[in-house]
């Protein structure tokens, strides 16, 4: 694959990079438990296949919105993701995503990741 094949592909992943790059820094300011869950969901959302560039950058971007809402409301990881984070994860990337899925072992990981934060937040109170 070439270099303009390549980032032509990351473009459709992650959308313009400058945006990226913004949507990262963002999830690097959040508290500890918020951060592990956003990127226990990212890389959940990168199994599902792009539409286009600025839906996906526009996805990340929603998900930084929502839980940086979510910390500074003082909101816990199950009461945004619910009992199920996989269902969460289904529900909100069909808002900006056609077709893709999310194998198996990523919907294993993804709940063990949240569980994993809900210990920690438990413990921490």
């Amino acid at each position: 694959m070439s270099d303009v094949e390549r980032n032509g592909f990351i473009s459709k992943v992650i959308g313009p990079k400058k945006r990226w790059w913004a949507y990262r820094a963002r999830v690097k300011e959040l508290p500890e438990g918020h951060r592990a869950a956003v990127e226990a969901i990212e890389r959940c959302l990168m199994h599902f296949v792009p539409t286009d560039g600025d839906s996906n950058a526009a996805m990340f971007e929603d998900l930084a919105d929502l839980f940086e809402q979510a910390a500074a409301d003082g909101t816990s990881i199950r009461a945004i993701v619910g009992e199920d984070p996989v269902e969460f994860l289904g529900t909100f990337a069909q808002n900006y995503s056609e077709g893709g899925y999310v194998p198996a072992r990523a919907r294993k990981q993804l709940a063990e990741a949240i569980a994993r934060v809900e210990e920690a937040e438990a413990s921490a109170t």
